[in-house]
């Protein structure tokens, strides 16, 4: 008999946590633990893992800013680079835990409707969050033209 689908979301500051350093032994760490996580569930159930991005995609935003005389990547395509390295990262962590297991990482889109009302008022940010003091300091340095 078949083990039963579960379909595993896990968000992106589970991988790479706020407050803490943005690097990728961190976002290992983690996912290291998550990997735990998800070999206990295998036991039980055939997993679907999905994952969000939004502190690894305003890291790349932010890491995309830096370049001056190269215009930045849209955000379709920091979006897609994060999927994989999230991927990429679960992967390396699931295979750790469980060595026979069958793992793939897919690259997926989304189509957004234009006319969506939340496109206008975005509840959901990417990358670091600051005090007010530090975005005062730090504002005139992201609004410099490219």
């Amino acid at each position: 008999m078949d083990k039963p689908i579960l379909v595993v979301a896990i968000g992106g500051n589970a991988l790479l946590q706020r407050g803490k350093l943005m690097s990728c032994e961190n976002q290992r760490k983690s996912v290291a633990a998550t990997a735990q996580s998800l070999a206990k569930l295998s036991e039980k159930y055939r997993l679907v893992i999905v994952h969000a991005n939004g502190p690894q995609v305003g890291l790349l935003a932010l890491q995309n800013l830096s370049y001056r005389d190269c215009p930045p990547y849209p955000m379709d395509v920091l979006g897609a680079e994060t999927q994989g390295m999230i991927g990429y990262l679960l992967e390396q962590g699931i295979r750790k835990e469980l060595p026979h297991a069958e793992v793939t990482t897919l690259v997926t889109q989304v189509l957004v409707d234009a006319n969506d009302p939340s496109i206008a008022d975005p509840s959901k940010f990417i990358g670091p969050v600051y005090d007010r003091e530090t975005a005062e300091k730090i504002e005139p340095l992201s609004c410099k033209k490219h």
